[in-house]
């Protein structure tokens, strides 16, 4: 328990870290979102006055208090590009970024563990050397060169796929599913290739340690020693690159939406970026932090399930 309170603690922590971070960036970047709202030909009593509707004459840090308590009450502000709500515009595109960021994982996982594993049990033969190879070279290939090449090689070759644009879940399951495997795909190979490599040492280490060798001579089969007992306590350390991962997914789909032209989060924050829509940014800043730390907390929480021991750390 005093485990899971310190973690608690941290993320706490971290997240009014950032938060104060975020909005002490936006505070002394260029540029007046005033003017941007207003445009160039405003007078100054219009500037005054809007600046003073908005509480922007206000101290900074009753600024940041108001800031903070919007986003614990989910009142982000008004965006200065679209003229809405933030979390109206965030709850629009987060069913994309989400069902991005979760194929993306079910892919790294299904491809990754089993070929981890596959490589780990005939290591130095053929078939660990050439998938080794090519993971390598798969960890220095740029998201957004893999992914024209398969824009290129296999969007355009096939109709199943879909280049650009979004199809919802609730309008067609097959169609979503082609606007976005391709994309899936793109984030999904660096990746797999990270976690192949964590998932091949880490199952290595664990097989040549003692307790490994005297379950085998007790005569139990090569699969129940690799399933029952070397994976299982090889689940730490990979667990740990894979919150990495997770956290380079979330960040991956910036790129990639631009890319394939889904009208998710990543696509919403360039935009406000370009139009200095500090509210919107702050708010997609924010969401990303709550995202990447609150998954941490998930696998700090997972790894006391598969060692207690931790617990007591």
């Amino acid at each position: 328990m005093m485990y899971l309170l310190r973690r608690f603690i941290l993320l706490i922590t971290t997240i009014l870290l950032i938060s104060m971070i975020t909005f002490g960036v936006f505070q002394i970047l260029p540029g007046d979102p005033i003017r941007t709202m207003l445009g160039t030909e405003a007078d100054p009593t219009q500037i005054e006055t809007l600046r003073s509707e908005l509480g922007l004459d206000r101290p900074l840090y009753k600024q940041y208090m108001d800031w903070m308590k919007g986003l614990l009450t989910g009142d982000l502000g008004n965006s200065i590009r679209f003229s809405m709500p933030v979390e109206d515009l965030l709850l629009a595109r987060l069913p994309v970024t989400i069902s991005l960021a979760s194929i993306t994982l079910l892919i790294v996982c299904v491809i990754s563990l089993p070929l981890g594993m596959f490589a780990a049990r005939r290591q130095n033969k053929l078939s660990d050397i050439t998938l080794s190879t090519t993971t390598q070279i798969g960890m220095a290939v740029p998201s957004f060169w893999l992914g024209m090449m398969l824009i290129l090689y296999v969007g355009m070759q096939f109709e199943f796929f879909k280049i650009s644009g979004y199809i919802p879940w609730s309008q067609s399951i097959v169609g979503a599913l082609s606007t976005l495997l391709l994309p899936a795909l793109t984030i999904a190979i660096p990746q797999i290739a990270v976690n192949f490599r964590y998932v091949r040492s880490s199952i290595l280490e664990q097989a040549r340690l003692d307790y490994v060798r005297t379950i085998r001579s007790k005569g139990m089969s090569e699969s129940n020693v690799m399933y029952k007992h070397v994976l299982k306590n090889s689940m730490v350390p990979i667990l740990t690159i894979f919150g990495l991962i997770t956290a380079e997914v979330v960040a991956g789909t910036i790129i990639v939406e631009q890319v394939f032209s889904l009208p998710g989060i990543g696509q919403l924050l360039v935009t406000a970026i370009n139009n200095r829509d500090f509210p919107l940014v702050q708010g997609i800043v924010m969401y990303i932090t709550i995202t990447v730390v609150c998954i941490n907390f998930i696998v700090d929480i997972l790894y006391t399930v598969i060692d207690p021991r931790i617990r007591l750390g």
